[in-house]
């Protein structure tokens, strides 16, 4: 793998429970053929610095700036809430771009606006809706709803959220002949009180995280295609944080169109933990 020349500044940060490696990346210090490989030694726990991703800052042509994003595994994730809002206040702190931006992803142009730690971003239009899948795993049948709100996702309502096996449940789905070939992410959610508890499986990172925030989009818009819940919808955060998401709904919404769920805003804190340097032995 070709190296950087090291030591490497970077910013380490979380979007509720979601940590994120950002790298301001407009001098380029890697080359894209070695992005991947880089992202999966750095986002190592407890060998290297350690994050459910990496996000690296870039010039735009279009827009305030464009990001790269890797998930922990070194693939490349089309679009990522959490990140999205990490890297907005990132940017805004360095100076990148103003409280009220626009960044360039592989799932479109994402527009937010940074008001002291508190970011809000709005995603692009979610596509790919599928509601009322019935699909076998792990010995037993599940309903399943799946929603592209920049990356896929899948929804399952339990009955007893935090004893849900979500590695093992969350991996058999992700990897489920239905989802395939690209696979999903995988959210189990239910309903506890005034919010909604969602607990993911993210692609990329293969297991649980404490966060995800296109999942907690999609199960926020599946909830109010069911009937169980309206915007603004407050979640519940494996990390026991909490998320807003905001969004229209058509007044004649039926199950299959891609066009009936719009201005969909999430929202909620990104804190900046520490800034460091990435030294070469991180890549050992």
């Amino acid at each position: 793998m070709q190296t950087p020349d090291f030591p490497v500044p970077f910013v380490k940060m979380s979007g509720t429970g979601n940590d994120f490696i950002i790298i301001d990346h407009r001098k380029p210090l890697l080359a894209p053929e070695a992005m991947a490989e880089f992202a999966a030694k750095v986002c190592r726990r407890k060998f290297s610095a350690g994050a459910d991703g990496l996000i690296l800052i870039e010039d735009s042509s279009e827009a305030d700036f464009q990001w790269r994003f890797f998930n922990a595994d070194g693939s490349v994730a089309e679009m990522c809430g959490n990140g999205a809002r990490c890297a907005a206040r990132f940017a805004f702190l360095q100076g990148i771009a103003p409280a009220q931006m626009r960044f360039a992803t592989l799932a479109g142009i994402i527009e937010a606006s940074v008001s002291e730690k508190d970011v809000a971003v709005k995603m692009t239009d979610p596509v790919g809706l599928n509601m009322h899948q019935c699909i076998t795993a792990e010995g037993k049948e599940y309903t399943v709803h799946s929603i592209d709100t920049g990356v896929p996702h899948a929804v399952v309502f339990v009955d007893d959220i935090d004893q849900t096996d979500v590695r093992a449940l969350g991996s058999r789905i992700r990897h489920h002949e239905a989802f395939m070939p690209a696979g999903t992410n995988v959210n189990f959610t239910q309903r506890q009180g005034d919010a909604i508890k969602v607990r993911t499986y993210e692609r990329g990172v293969e297991n649980e995280t404490l966060a995800c925030g296109t999942g907690a989009a999609a199960c926020a818009i599946i909830a109010a295609l069911l009937d169980q819940a309206a915007s603004p919808v407050n979640i519940i955060t494996s990390g026991n944080d909490r998320l807003t998401i905001l969004f229209d709904l058509k007044k004649d919404k039926v199950s299959g169109h891609n066009d009936i769920v719009y201005n969909v805003f999430l929202k909620g804190p990104a804190h900046t933990i520490y800034s460091g340097e990435l030294d070469a032995e991180a890549l050992l």
